[in-house]
Parts: C-alpha cells; sequence; structure tokens
C-alpha cells in the first residue's frame, strides 16, 4: 500500500466520540491493548509532526519515493538537508508519553505497539519490540545491492566529503520536518556531494517509507496480526490521515474491538472510536498510569 503525500490538518467534520479519559482507563484496566502512535507522540521532544499543531506551517510536501529515485538533483537535496536536519532529530529524547507507554507495556496492559514514526524514540524509552511501520532514520538502504546499513556510518562519509559545507551550517533555529529533512536554500543545497553505496556504487536511500512506497508486506501482515491478537487498540497522536495506519483502525473496528484516540486534533478514525480525548500525550498518557496506579 502506497502512502500518498498529504500535507496539512485533517478536516474537522464534527464527529465526537463520546467516551473520554474514562473509557480510555478502563479499556487499558481490561489489558490486551494494542497502541498505534504517531508523530503527535514526539512533538514533545522537540520532533515536529506533518498535521498538528506544529506541523500545520510546512511549507513543502515531503520528498516521495518516485521522486527520489528518479532525479540526482532531488536526491542531492534529500541528502542535504537530511543530513543536517538529523543532527537535530539525533538530539530528541524520549518524553514522559514515550516512557509512558513503555510503563503500560511492562506492567502488561498494553500487548503491542506499532509506531508510524521513524525516530526511534520508542525504543529509546525501552519499548524495543515496537514495530516501527514506516522504518527507522537510524539505517540506510542501498537501492542496488540492498544492504542495509548504519545510518551513522554514512553520516561520517558524507561529513568526509562535505567538511565545510557542514561547518557553515547549524540546525539551531531552522524548519526542522519529522523525517529528518530541514529547510535550506537551494544554492547551499548545490554545493553538497552524495556519496554512493560503499559496496556497490548504488543509490543509497534513508531506510524509511517514503510517500509513494509501500510498507513491505511482512511488516504489514506483523501489524495486523498484532491488532488482531488485541482485544483493544488504542491510537496515541496520530490523525490518521495515512491509509498506511487507518487501515489498522478499520480493522480492528470492523472486527467488533474498542478503538479509542488521543490526539490533539481531529482524525479520519473519529467515526469508528468510542472515545477521543484531546490532550498533550505526556500529560494524557501520566494521568492514565496513575490511574493505574503505575506512576
Amino acid at each position: 500500500m502506497r502512502m500518498r503525500p498529504i500535507v496539512g490538518p485533517v478536516p474537522d467534520t464534527g464527529i465526537r466520540p463520546a467516551g473520554g479519559m474514562d473509557e480510555i482507563a478502563g479499556q487499558l484496566a481490561a489489558g490486551g491493548v494494542a497502541v498505534l502512535t504517531g508523530a503527535g507522540i514526539s512533538t514533545e521532544s522537540g520532533v515536529p509532526d506533518y498535521r498538528g499543531v506544529t506541523g500545520r506551517h510546512r511549507r513543502h510536501s515531503p520528498m516521495t519515493y518516485q521522486d527520489f529515485v528518479s532525479d540526482e538533483e532531488n536526491r542531492r537535496r534529500y541528502w542535504a538537508r537530511g543530513y543536517v536536519g538529523r543532527r537535530a532529530i539525533a538530539k530528541a529524547r524520549p518524553n514522559a508519553g514515550h516512557h509512558a507507554v513503555q510503563a503500560l507495556r511492562a506492567a502488561g496492559y498494553v500487548d503491542a505497539v506499532i509506531t508510524q514514526n521513524v525516530d526511534g524514540l520508542h525504543q529509546a524509552a525501552g519499548t524495543t519490540d515496537a514495530v516501527a511501520l514506516h522504518g527507522g532514520l537510524d539505517r540506510v538502504v542501498c537501492l542496488g545491492c540492498e544492504t542495509i546499513g548504519p545510518r551513522d556510518e554514512l553520516d561520517a562519509r558524507l561529513l568526509a566529503a562535505n567538511g565545510e559545507f557542514l561547518a557553515a551550517q547549524d540546525a539551531a533555529g531552522l524548519r526542522v520536518n519529522p523525517d529528518g529533512d530541514i529547510e535550506l536554500p537551494d544554492d547551499i543545497v548545490r554545493t553538497f556531494r552524495v556519496v554512493p553505496c560503499a559496496r556497490c556504487g548504488g543509490v543509497l536511500k534513508p531506510y524509511v517509507v517514503f510517500f509513494g512506497e509501500n510498507v513491505p508486506k511482512p511488516r504489514t501482515q506483523r501489524c495486523f496480526d498484532l491488532i488482531d491478537a488485541a482485544d483493544s487498540l488504542l491510537v496515541l497522536g496520530s490523525s490518521l490521515a495515512v491509509l498506511s495506519g487507518l487501515r489498522f483502525v478499520r480493522r480492528a473496528a470492523k472486527e467488533g474491538k474498542p478503538v479509542s484516540i488521543i490526539n490533539l486534533g481531529p482524525t479520519r478514525g473519529d467515526a469508528l472510536a468510542h472515545a477521543h480525548v484531546a490532550q498533550p500525550l505526556g500529560q494524557a498518557l501520566t494521568e492514565l498510569t496513575e490511574r493505574l496506579g503505575i506512576a
């Protein structure tokens, strides 16, 4: 299933699920919960989202898979902006929301965590078995020989090839996007040197699912299996604008499983949910862990 580059807030349909924090606390207390997280859970770590409060002013659509593979200049722009932006993303640390999800997982209330994020913050908080639906920025893959390697190794090679360029760039005060992309002027981007795969000389791509690219089928099936095995679904910080996440809500609802949502804005799943709480994730999840006595 290919993701489409939908940027901007999800339209408010006026649908308001009746349930609130009491219903979500009861859902968690019953156990067997699968959690699906989106960019909204990472905003309190300084990572902006695409469609929420911190993402609605993004000026450019994200890079698509087709744009990346078809044009060398597009790849240059991605790697130039991505290298500088990743320095800001790499400074991000798990926030109260990530830690609360791990606490709920460790206490047995949450059975599975699926994240649409590529920032690795769930894993850094201790949820090492979280399924990263869209991959992670910490690795790269060669489109030629399919070798997967650490992003740190590529960054070291990019630094060696672009020392003067990188020394002149400072991520402080620049607009960072949730995929690690950062706004840089075109005249600066043109001076950047891209490096090929060290093994075969092929094109390197971050090990993430771009818009316009398919989520690998085994990974998708793994997520469906987790939804099928769960008793309910809790969505955290996702507008569900992209079908790759919305389909799990539809799957749970079709099976008659309760779906609840904590997200500051409206979502495409509100019509299928029995509860929707509009609060910051750190605040809401901390309250839930306190209610369950695991704070």
